[in-house]
């Protein structure tokens, strides 16, 4: 299966790390031989109840028995993403009541720029350098790191970058800016969480000329941070939110939310301002409505906030420098990317996943399940400390 894998299956790196997976549960994935990894990843953030959560399952297969897809987005009445939509609008802020479902987080990011362009009439689109917001075209023009856009030019025109935490750089949002697009926490260049009121002064500066603010909570939200949405620790409300991730708990599926007002947009002038023939799909939104109710209705998020305490308790160790983050969305920051890939390796052996961050080449991602237990933690931060602690320099 490995060389069909590496013959048929388009890949993104020359080193892929090749583990057969045969099935999943909670918090490990089984190989094909047998062996239990401990799952410090969660699919990079995506399976935020673990490995087939009985419920999700269940709603999938009840979904799947009644129907499946039927109709492009927008145009029939189906009951799961109705009451997905209605759930979600009733845990945010009063101006972010209407959702637009889609198939993945870059794709609600290209939603959320061209509304952001359509309701000002402005062009002008403003992301922080070292973002990431996904790799469609759009997307990519977003991106902070010349090296992985070159190649790819002409992107995205009016396009600029502002630096994350500097606010001198917030008079290069004008009235001419469409849109400011962030992450919350930038997640790419190092789980790197806004200071000082920042979000705070990048809304009022949107505030005073006119322009939507879109924060990206693909990556912290859904509970990851010890808030539903990370945004709520910042006591900043944007315009248009932009999720997925751990929004099904492993199925692929994005969403960008904003006021109905702003939404209607993009229903004339032109009709059909965003379409998508699988966006909302029942399966899917089944699988999200699963998930939010059970995040939302038990101790899973406030203890969150009890799991970073006891990871950042365990992971002292003198190769690593800082802990960076909130709540399961951590990124332990190594002495060098020599003994960040070491790390990775090392424990993928040992039967813990870890991976690696984006743009950071020091740092190494715990974004477990919401789901691990307090003994699986010390578990896989033992299995950590063990192979750093053997690392020859």
């Amino acid at each position: 299966m490995k060389q069909d894998f590496l013959k048929y299956q388009a890949q993104t790196s020359p080193h892929p790390l090749v583990l057969e997976v045969s099935h999943a549960k909670g918090s490990y994935i089984y190989d094909t031989k047998g062996n239990a990894h401990l799952d410090f990843v969660a699919g990079v953030s995506a399976c935020s109840l673990g490995h087939c959560h009985p419920k999700v399952v269940t709603a999938i297969q009840e979904q799947t028995e009644t129907y499946m897809h039927v109709m492009v987005y927008g145009e029939y009445v189906q009951q799961p993403a109705v009451a997905y939509t209605k759930l979600l609008a009733s845990l945010l802020p009063d101006s972010l009541e209407t959702t637009y479902m889609v198939n993945s987080g870059t794709e609600a990011v290209e939603g959320a720029i061209k509304l952001a362009r359509r309701a000002t009439g402005r062009s002008q689109l403003l992301a922080a350098r070292h973002a990431y917001h996904g790799n469609t075209m759009g997307s990519l023009s977003l991106m902070g790191y010349e090296e992985r856009k070159s190649a790819f030019r002409p992107l995205l025109p009016d396009v600029g970058f502002i630096e994350f935490n500097n606010e001198d750089d917030l008079k290069k949002i004008t009235r001419k800016t469409a849109g400011v697009i962030l992450e919350t926490i930038q997640g790419g260049a190092g789980f790197i969480e806004p200071k000082n009121g920042y979000l705070k002064k990048v809304r009022q500066r949107c505030n005073e000329t006119g322009t939507l603010l879109i924060l990206d909570e693909i990556q912290p939200g859904f509970g990851r941070t010890g808030k539903l949405f990370a945004f709520e620790h910042y006591d900043c409300v944007p315009d248009i939110l932009v999720i997925g991730k751990g929004m099904a708990s492993g199925l692929p599926v994005g969403a960008f939310t904003a006021s109905q007002k702003l939404m209607a947009t993009l229903q004339d002038s032109p009709k059909l301002g965003h379409i998508t023939t699988f966006g909302g799909n029942p399966v899917i939104a089944a699988a999200c409505l699963a998930t939010l109710k059970e995040i939302t209705e038990t101790q899973l998020i406030s203890q969150t906030l009890i799991k970073e305490a006891l990871v950042r308790k365990l992971l002292q160790h003198r190769l690593i420098k800082e802990i960076r983050g909130k709540g399961l969305m951590l990124a332990l920051i190594l002495e060098n990317a020599e003994i960040a890939n070491h790390l990775v390796l090392t424990c993928a052996k040992k039967g813990l996943i870890l991976f690696w961050l984006l743009f950071e080449p020091k740092a190494v991602r715990i974004s477990p399940p919401l789901t691990i237990s307090t003994d699986e933690i010390e578990s896989g931060c033992g299995i950590i400390l063990e192979v750093l602690e053997g690392y020859k320099q």
